[in-house]
C-alpha cells in the first residue's frame, strides 16, 4: 500500500500518505504507474462525461487540457520542456545535461509545450464519442507505462536525484507485473486496439530511450516527464487512423 502511496502522490497532486520516506517503497512504486495512470484516465474521463451536460465541445477540449495539468501539478510537462531545452540545445552532453537542470525555461521548451498542447487540445475538439473514452484511458495508462520501461531499461544518465531511486529499485521485475497490469487494462478497454497501441508505446520509447541515451549516456526524471507526455500524444493521434482503417479492432466482446 505504501509503494502505490508513493506512485499516486508522485504522478497525482493527491497525497494520502504521511508516514516516513522510504527509499525502497519509493523506487519501486513505478510498478503502480500504470494503475495510476488508470486513476487519472477515469477522473479526466468522468469529468467529460459531466462537462458535455453543460458546456459545448469545444469549451470542453480546452477543459479537459487544463484539468490534467491540475491533477498531475504539469511536473511531467515541466520534463518535458526541460527536454527540448537541452535536447535542442546543440550544445556537448554535459551541457545538456546542465540546461535541463535549469529552473529557466528556454524558447525551445515553450514552444514544444505550446506544440504539445495545441495537439492534445484539438484531439479533444475533433475525436467524437465514444472513441474518446476510450481514447483517454489509453493514453493515460499508456503514458504511465511508458516511463516504466524507461527507467526498466535504460541507464540514469546523474549521479544523484530522485531519478536514481527509480532506476536503482525498478527492474525487470517491476516491468513485468507493470507490463502484465498494462496488458490487462488495454485489453478491457479496447481489446485488440489496446494491445496493438501498446506496441506502439513500446516502440515510440525505446527508439527515444536508446537515441537519447546514446546522446546524454543515459535518461533523467526530466525525459521520463518527456516520455510520458509524447506517448501519451502518440496514442491520442495513433487512435484516429487505427479506428478510421480498422474500427472492429477496438470492438470489446463482453460490452
Amino acid at each position: 500500500m505504501k509503494t502505490f502511496c508513493f506512485a499516486l502522490q508522485h504522478l497525482t497532486r493527491i497525497n494520502i500518505y504521511k508516514g516516513d520516506f522510504d527509499e525502497a517503497a519509493f523506487g519501486r512504486a513505478a510498478v503502480f504507474f500504470p494503475l495510476v495512470g488508470l486513476l487519472l484516465g477515469v477522473l479526466l474521463l468522468s469529468a467529460q462525461m459531466l462537462l458535455s451536460y453543460i458546456f459545448p465541445v469545444p469549451l470542453i477540449a480546452g477543459m479537459l487540457v487544463v484539468l490534467m495539468v491540475i491533477m498531475t501539478g504539469g511536473m511531467h510537462l515541466d520534463g518535458f520542456m526541460d527536454t527540448v531545452d537541452g535536447v535542442f540545445s546543440g550544445r556537448p552532453r554535459a551541457m545538456k545535461l546542465d540546461i535541463m537542470r535549469d529552473s529557466r525555461v528556454g524558447a525551445f521548451g515553450v514552444l514544444g509545450l505550446a506544440c504539445l498542447l495545441l495537439l492534445k487540445y484539438n484531439v479533444f475538439l475533433t475525436v467524437a464519442i465514444p472513441l474518446i473514452y476510450q481514447a483517454i484511458l489509453l493514453a493515460s495508462i499508456l503514458s504511465r507505462w511508458s516511463m516504466v520501461y524507461a527507467i526498466a531499461c535504460f541507464p540514469y544518465a546523474r549521479k544523484e536525484g530522485l531519478g536514481t531511486l527509480y532506476n536503482r529499485y525498478t527492474g525487470k521485475r517491476e516491468l513485468f507485473w507493470a507490463t502484465g497490469s498494462t496488458i490487462i487494462m488495454v485489453a478491457l478497454v479496447a481489446w485488440a486496439a489496446g494491445l496493438i497501441l501498446l506496441l506502439a508505446a513500446w516502440g515510440w520509447v525505446h527508439l527515444m530511450g536508446s537515441r537519447l541515451t546514446g546522446d546524454l549516456g543515459g535518461l533523467t526524471g526530466d525525459i521520463y516527464g518527456a516520455t510520458a507526455e509524447t506517448t501519451e500524444l502518440l496514442i491520442y493521434l495513433a487512435v484516429i487512423p487505427l479506428y478510421g482503417y480498422c474500427s472492429w479492432l477496438f470492438s470489446v466482446p463482453w460490452l
